[in-house]
């Protein structure tokens, strides 16, 4: 416990010292000459009240010390000193959708759990990309959650409907659904990771939902995307509608995009229906959640609970002895 404004302490002092000094020296005693005084003073019933007094004297007195000396410390300002770390969320999440026709209602379910989940958000930063052809990044890494809940409910919008502008730029070449180079484009949607940077300390994740089914000729493979990712510390989340392998081979889009993506440190996850997305991306927030401690903090809190009690019982207390008094 401390007082911040310590000061008013001993200039409260001294102005009591002062007012009672000069009410010493400018009182003046009026006394009056009673004959056979003693014979009053001697009964009984002035004792009890004489006694009655002085307890009254003396209890006004402490009250009004106590509630002289709680005013004085609140206007002080009391208050407790304490050292945090503040914890500090420190993950990069990338949405990359793959927005060729078979993929779009997975895909709005994506951006409405990702619209939710951005006004709880605290320090992560969030980004999103959408491929078919080619890849668009709709915006980038941010902390701007008003920002990004308004771009993801737009995205929702247009997913939902299937047509208009937002799928712009996303097929300018021939092909669909080139799955690698999309990838291999969210990958590289994540900063600098040198030594030093501040990005060095953050999480990486890419949501990536995707059905693996390629149709075109791709400039990176998903393997190569994969190590791309592997590179630069990025852990891909493969969620897969169409998971529809016919037999376990290797080579099958479902067995291809799960090694794809635990190649990187993630995870696989099959949708029996868009209903299942809050699910797997509570799993995968799980997952990825990741905090740090922010540098040591020192907390001042102001604490006038206690004076201003005391302050509140102790005039009660001269009010109800002043009513008392009252003859």
């Amino acid at each position: 416990m401390e007082l911040i404004s310590w000061w008013i302490v001993p200039a409260a002092a001294a102005v009591v010292v002062v007012v009672w000094f000069l009410y010493r020296r400018h009182r003046q005693e009026v006394s009056r000459l009673v004959a056979h005084g003693d014979r009053l003073t001697a009964l009984p019933e002035y004792q009890r009240a004489l006694g009655r007094h002085r307890t009254s004297l003396i209890v006004a007195l402490v009250l009004a010390s106590v509630f002289l000396g709680a005013t004085v410390t609140a206007a002080a300002r009391p208050a407790q000193r304490a050292t945090e770390q503040p914890e500090a969320r420190n993950r990069d999440i990338v949405l990359c959708l793959d927005v060729s026709g078979s993929m779009t209602s997975t895909d709005a379910a994506l951006a409405a759990v990702f619209e939710q989940l951005a006004r709880e958000f605290d320090g992560e930063r969030i980004g999103m990309v959408i491929f078919d052809s080619s890849s668009v990044h709709l915006f980038p890494l941010t902390d701007d959650y008003d920002y990004v809940a308004g771009q993801l409910a737009e995205a929702r919008k247009a997913l939902d409907s299937g047509a208009g502008s937002f799928f712009d730029g996303t097929w300018s070449r021939g092909g669909s659904s080139l799955i690698g180079d999309g990838l291999a484009s969210c990958v590289q949607a994540f900063p600098d990771t040198s030594p030093g940077t501040g990005d060095a300390r953050r999480s990486r994740s890419v949501i990536f939902a995707t059905d693996n089914f390629l149709s075109g000729d791709p400039i990176f493979t998903l393997e190569q995307a994969s190590e791309l990712a592997k590179g630069k510390d990025v852990k891909v989340y493969a969620l897969n509608p169409g998971d529809l392998d016919y037999g376990g081979a290797e080579d099958q889009p479902g067995a291809q995009l799960r090694a794809a993506a635990e190649a990187t440190g993630g995870s696989y996850y099959t949708l029996d229906s868009p209903d299942a997305v809050p699910g797997i991306v509570a799993t995968v927030e799980e997952t990825e959640a990741a905090s740090y401690l922010k540098a040591p903090q020192a907390v001042i809190a102001d604490a006038p609970a206690w004076p201003l009690s005391l302050a509140l019982v102790s005039g009660a207390g001269l009010l109800l002895l002043g009513w008392r008094s009252r003859p």
